[in-house]
């Protein structure tokens, strides 16, 4: 398994003062070192174009894109740098690192790039509650979907738009498998599942509680690459989940779907906006939060 998450714990210790503290230098200085023994290797940088884009421009309300400049003026490079090479080790860590900040927005708070403001602090309390019933599911209609998105000041367009991150990572054959055999209990497939890739997908997921953890890729055209494929499999309904098949049936949805799938640049500009407007949700700074010395536990 990749190493990528441990490479950022020192990260989490990098405060922002007014001066550079020694501390302030010695937590960089410790993430270049873990970064640096990821990435020993020499490789060619993958097709991956979402990697972040940081940079010190002026800050988002209580954010900052210029956070760390003083205690940590490398960061941008020791991460892009951890990223890559992550993705060397494990190319599935680039769709994780999506769904874990689309996780993290909604619960507790080339291609496209984007400036990240910094200073998010991580929240004191977690709930599995709470994602289960904020976070949007594979198995919901369109509509509590988009109700999901606009609880947290997102809107129609940004479903679709995020959904395109979906041209990455892989599936568990429980979150679509009712499609294959007993579509809404009807027993027979989803009528508007592509008759080929149904074919294959009852192959690699048979109705057996045994397959429920096999994982399959949402994108079948393009898996590893971050591209505009995602849509143009909905529009030809090859569509892995049936959330996402779902945009193709609500005329608006579809009518953004179709646009993506031809102009692949318009997906591109979108996702980066879309995904600044994800990133300032329910934001935690100073005492409302506080940064972890181990990622998944308070202190």
């Amino acid at each position: 398994m990749n190493s990528f998450p441990y490479s950022l714990v020192p990260l989490i210790n990098c405060h922002h003062e007014s001066g550079t503290s020694h501390q302030d230098l010695s937590c960089c200085k410790n993430l270049f070192q873990v970064s640096t023994a990821m990435g020993h290797k020499r490789f060619s940088f993958p097709t991956i174009p979402f990697i972040m884009f940081l940079s010190a421009f002026h800050a988002y309300g209580q954010l900052d894109y210029g956070f760390y400049d003083r205690s940590c003026p490398h960061l941008p490079m020791i991460v892009r740098f951890g990223v890559w090479a992550a993705f060397r080790n494990e190319t599935r860590i680039a769709a994780s690192l999506l769904r874990l900040h689309f996780h993290d927005c909604f619960v507790n708070s080339g291609g496209p790039y984007w400036p990240v403001s910094l200073g998010r602090r991580d929240g004191l309390t977690a709930s599995q509650q709470a994602a289960n019933e904020r976070l949007p599911s594979p198995f919901e209609p369109l509509e509590n979907i988009t109700a999901k998105f606009t609880a947290n000041g997102l809107d129609l367009k940004d479903v679709v738009v995020l959904s395109g991150a979906h041209t990455i990572g892989y599936a568990q054959c429980f979150t679509f498998k009712r499609r294959l055999f007993n579509f809404k209990g009807s027993g027979k497939p989803d009528p508007t599942l592509d008759f080929s890739l149904l074919s294959n997908l009852q192959s690699n997921c048979p109705n057996l509680d045994g397959s429920n953890s096999k994982l399959n890729p949402l994108d079948v055209s393009t898996g590893y690459m971050f591209d505009n494929s995602y849509y143009k499999n909905l529009v030809s309904n090859t569509g892995l989940l049936e959330s996402d098949q779902a945009l193709m049936g609500n005329p608006s949805t579809a009518a953004i779907v179709n646009d993506y799938s031809t102009y692949p640049f318009h997906f591109a500009n979108d996702f980066a906006v879309s995904m600044m407007k994800l990133g300032n949700i329910e934001v935690l700074t100073g005492q409302a939060g506080q940064i972890r010395k181990r990622c998944g536990a308070l202190h």
